[in-house]
C-alpha cells in the first residue's frame, strides 16, 4: 500500500519554530511530527510513503532519509513548483501513487494528531465499497469547521457545510482519507481543493463515506493547538499504560522525559510536559504544560508553564515565562525575566521582560 502525506506550505502559523525546520520536522512529543504519521503507516504495512510538499524538499529528504533505512519504508518526494491547494497534489503524485495493485492509498494530513486508526478505516473502505472513505471527529464549537453531514448507520456522506450558522451535525474532516485509484481521475493537475471541489462530487454519487474517529484528534499547526495536542497525545499514552511515560517524586501527572535529559533536585515537572534529548533541568524547575525540545537549559528556580521552548535556548534563573511564549532555536532568556506570550524569533538574548503578548524580532 501507498500513503500521500499533504507537507505543503510554510508553517507560518508555527514560526517562529518553522524558520529553522520546515514545519513536519517540528518536534512533537519528542519526535517530528510526521513521523508518527509515517510509523503508524508503516504498521499497517504501508511500503512507500509520497510528501506532496512545496518547500525544502531537500531539508526534509535528508532528514528522513535516515528514518527510510530505521522503519524499513520509502520515502519520496512530489514537488509543487506552485501551491496547488489539498487535491492538485494528488494529480502531480498520480504516477508514484498508482500501481498495478488497484489498491487505495492514503491521504493525510502533515497537521493531524491522533491514535490512527488505519486498519479499522481499511476494513470500514471495504465493508462499504464505495469510492472513497474519509475520517471525521466530533467538535464542540462545528460552527467554526466545515462539517460532513452523513448517514449515522451506513456512514454514507451526504453533504458538506462550510462553517454552518444553523447547527446541522458536530462531525468534521478529520483530514484522513483512504481513496481508491479511480478519485485521481476525478482532479486536474491545478489547484484545487479536495474538500471543496472533489468531496462534493463523490459525494453526490453516494461513493463517499465517513467513519467516525474513535479517540483524541487535533490539528497541531499553531502553537495553542499544539500544547492542547500534546496534553490528549500524552493522555492517550496513559489509557495505554504507555511505559514512555515517566514517573517518580517530582512527576506530576503525564510526563514524557527523553532518556538523554538531566532533571535536577527538588524539581516538580508536569502536568502534559516533554522534555527533549540532551536537555538539563537545574534544582527546583517548575515545568507545567510545556515542550522542551533538544538541547535546552532551564537554570535553577525557573518556571515554564503553557509554552514551546525551541532548540538549543536558555531560560535564566527565576524566570518566569508563560502563556504561550514561543522561543525559537537558540533564544536566551535572562535570569529574572519574565515573558508573558512573548514570540522570539531564533538567535535572540531577552534582557528586558515582556509584559504582554508580542513578537520579538
Amino acid at each position: 500500500m501507498k500513503a500521500l502525506i499533504l507537507v505543503g506550505g510554510f508553517g507560518t502559523r508555527l514560526r517562529p519554530l518553522t524558520l529553522s525546520l520546515p514545519k513536519p520536522l517540528v518536534d512533537f512529543a519528542n519526535k517530528p511530527m510526521i513521523l508518527h504519521q509515517i510509523e503508524a503507516l508503516k504498521a499497517i504495512g504501508v511500503s512507500e510513503v509520497v510528501l506532496a510538499i512545496n518547500y525544502q524538499p531537500e531539508v526534509m529528504l535528508n532528514f528522513l532519509k535516515d528514518f527510510e533505512e530505521k522503519l524499513g519504508i520509502k520515502i519520496t518526494c512530489s514537488q509543487e513548483t506552485e501551491p496547488l491547494g489539498t487535491a492538485g497534489p494528488l494529480a502531480l503524485a498520480r504516477d508514484k501513487l498508482i500501481d498495478d495493485s488497484g489498491e487505495p492509498f492514503f491521504v493525510l494530513n502533515s497537521d493531524v494528531i491522533s491514535e490512527y486508526p488505519l486498519k479499522e478505516m481499511i476494513e470500514f473502505h471495504k465493508s462499504h465499497g464505495g469510492e472513497a472513505s474519509i475520517m471525521v471527529t466530533k467538535v464542540d464549537e462545528p460552527s467554526k469547521y466545515g462539517v460532513v453531514v452523513m448517514e449515522e448507520k451506513t456512514g454514507q456522506v451526504e453533504k458538506f457545510v462550510e462553517k454552518p450558522k444553523l447547527f446541522v451535525g458536530n462531525k468534521i474532516n478529520a483530514g484522513i482519507y483512504l481513496l481508491n485509484p479511480s478519485v485521481l481521475d476525478r482532479i486536474e493537475l491545478r489547484p484545487t481543493s479536495i474538500e471543496k471541489e472533489v468531496f462534493p462530487k463523490i459525494a453526490a454519487e453516494k461513493k463517499l463515506y465517513a467513519m467516525v474517529l474513535p479517540g483524541f484528534w487535533m490539528d497541531i499547526g499553531q502553537p495553542k493547538d499544539y500544547i492542547t495536542g500534546l496534553r490528549l497525545y500524552l493522555d492517550s499514552l496513559r489509557k495505554k499504560s504507555s511505559p514512555k511515560l515517566a514517573s517518580g517524586a517530582h512527576i506530576v501527572g503525564n510526563v514524557i522525559v527523553d532518556e538523554t535529559a538531566k532533571i535536577g533536585e527538588g524539581c516538580l515537572i508536569g502536568p502534559d510536559v516533554a522534555i527533549g534529548p540532551g536537555c538539563v533541568v537545574e534544582p527546583g524547575v517548575r515545568l507545567s504544560r510545556c515542550t522542551v525540545m533538544r538541547g535546552v537549559r532551564i537554570k535553577k528556580h525557573a518556571c515554564v508553564s503553557s509554552s514551546i521552548i525551541g532548540w538549543h535556548s536558555t531560560i535564566g534563573q527565576w524566570a518566569r515565562v508563560e502563556n504561550m511564549t514561543i522561543l525559537g532555536e537558540d533564544v536566551h532568556v535572562c535570569d529574572e525575566i519574565y515573558t508573558n506570550g512573548g514570540v522570539i524569533l531564533p538567535h535572540k538574548e531577552i534582557k528586558s521582560s515582556i509584559l504582554k503578548p508580542e513578537i520579538v524580532m
